[in-house]
């Protein structure tokens, strides 16, 4: 998951490529915490109406879902939009792989394609599917606040703790749920993970599917776990990438992303930065380039910087850091973007112009509706404001980077409308067949710490720890070691007779930012 936001280039990996609909497997008992109901003949004898998507690389599909899977025939239809890319053969077919969207809040319907394109003998081998979670994207959407009010939230210094910036805080915090009750309120209680991974079994029935295959990054990994959880007489093979802790609450989960921002940070961008301070001139030691960068902090909070029509701050300066640790590949764009900011008269026009673009939106307005609607449905939250305010100050103090931030969305989640009707999904593994999981050890967002606790929830899986690196999304990364372990997987079964490791890629040099 990004700091709250999804990464774009590991993402790339989700392919579509449907069976064709023939008849439906009849539905098992449900699993635990699945939905009692029988489900109405209307959703299950529906037609997939398959047309090329933009672009034309996959086909896509309208897939009407019940609002509410608990209550069936309760309230009108929502919309799901799948996608596929067919098996290309010609060797032996392997099924369907379905792939899903990290964030909360990211679309998944136009993966499939890159997922194909990075692995042709997967592609080859499988039908590989995607879709937009209910509330993103092409699919049944959330509203919440419009873009404006969303830039508001990084227009000050989050590391602010006086008196008025903390009311103002939660004041903006209210006023952003308001404006989702106010726009999606009757979506809101619906659009959680639960509800996402029966809207993943209907797929998946309606393709003529006995058991899928399964990749998923980041978020994704939490989706894949309540599958399993719900249904694991239907997983066939599961790949579970970058590892957001689906053993434990969101509250829990997020409040542990400080630490692990600052980790990133603090020992492996600013030794990269300092050895490279022949070309970036931010300081010859990690010490120096952490200097520097609060310097340039400062300067931005007390005289904002007008770059191109972008107004720049402390929080935008932020945000682009913790985006661009997510990958190796985009520390040389940061290193730049810090020469960039701290003398913008003296840079190259068009490097210019396209970090004011970068910079002009911290977060988007659609996904940050959805990140909060499932991040502060899915799990209970604390809704004390003055442990709130306790707990931010200390992680301000201590891990600034992201720590800044936790006031904001906490109070975001502290405010969601309580959802009486959600459902304790506890996962258990059990019923599963192995199950492949991958993490480096200094990832950012899915913390190893976490990775950990979700690899003990899930009794046959195997971890593949990526030593010595810190990039958010292993497989199709260019780490020979852990592909071939994920391909032989999900084309041989071959499963790793316990846990491994593989090591990290060297460092880069300097990289153009995959974006």
């Amino acid at each position: 998951m990004r700091t709250f936001r999804n990464s774009t280039r590991w993402s790339v990996a989700a392919a579509a490529g449907l069976l064709a609909v023939s008849a439906l497997p009849a539905t098992a008992a449900p699993a635990p915490g699945a939905a009692t109901a029988p489900v109405p003949g209307r959703y299950l004898h529906q037609k997939l109406d398959w047309r090329p998507c933009d672009g034309g690389a996959l086909e896509c599909a309208p897939m009407a879902v019940p609002r509410d899977w608990r209550h069936p025939d309760a309230g009108p239809d929502l919309t799901v939009e799948v996608s596929r890319h067919r098996a290309t053969g010609p060797g032996p077919r392997r099924g369907v792989l379905m792939m899903a969207a990290g964030g909360p809040g990211a679309s998944g319907l136009d993966r499939p394609a890159g997922f194909a394109a990075h692995s042709p003998d997967l592609a080859a081998a499988y039908d590989v599917v995607g879709f937009d979670q209910r509330g993103v994207g092409a699919s049944t959407r959330v509203v919440c606040s419009d873009q404006p009010t969303v830039d508001a939230f990084f227009a000050t210094d989050l590391r602010d703790r006086s008196a008025p910036a903390v009311r103002a805080t939660f004041e903006r915090a209210r006023s952003f749920v308001r404006d989702c009750r106010r726009a999606s309120g009757d979506l809101l209680p619906y659009l959680t993970t639960d509800q996402a991974v029966h809207d993943m079994d209907l797929f998946r029935a309606l393709l003529g599917a006995a058991r899928i295959s399964y990749y998923g990054p980041s978020y994704a990994t939490f989706l894949g776990a309540y599958y399993a959880t719900e249904f694991p007489g239907r997983v066939q093979r599961m790949v579970l990438d970058s590892n957001v802790d689906f053993s434990g609450s969101w509250e829990a989960f997020m409040t542990g992303q400080p630490l692990s921002f600052q980790r990133r940070y603090t020992e492996d961008f600013l030794p990269w930065l300092a050895a490279r301070d022949a070309v970036y001139h931010q300081g010859r030691t990690p010490a120096e380039a952490a200097a520097g960068y609060e310097r340039l902090r400062r300067s931005l909070r007390d005289h904002p910087l007008d770059l191109d029509g972008t107004r720049v701050g402390p929080d935008n300066l932020d945000v682009f850091a913790t985006d661009s640790l997510y990958n190796t590949a985009g520390f040389a764009p940061l290193a730049t973007a810090l020469g960039v900011l701290a003398r913008p008269e003296g840079a190259d026009p068009a490097v210019r112009a396209a970090l004011a673009r970068r910079l002009q939106h911290p977060m988007d307005a659609r996904f940050f509706a959805d990140f909060f609607t499932v991040t502060c449905g899915d799990t209970p939250w604390n809704r004390s404001p003055d442990h709130w305010v306790r707990q931010s100050a200390r992680e301000t103090r201590e891990h600034p980077l992201a720590g800044a931030r936790e006031l904001t969305f906490a109070a975001i989640c502290a405010s969601w409308p309580r959802a009486a009707a959600v459902p304790h999904i506890e996962v258990t593994g059990r019923g599963l067949p192995p199950v492949l999981m991958l993490n480096s050890e200094h990832d950012p967002a899915t913390y190893y710490e976490g990775a950990l606790r979700a690899h003990r929830a899930l009794p046959t899986s195997r971890l593949v720890t990526v030593t010595g690196g810190g990039d958010h999304g292993q497989f199709q990364n260019g780490n020979a070691c852990v592909d071939a372990l994920v391909t032989g997987y999900l084309l041989d079964d071959r499963v790793p007779a316990g846990d491994t490791a593989c090591a990290a890629n060297p460092l880069p040099a300097a990289a153009a930012a995959r974006r």
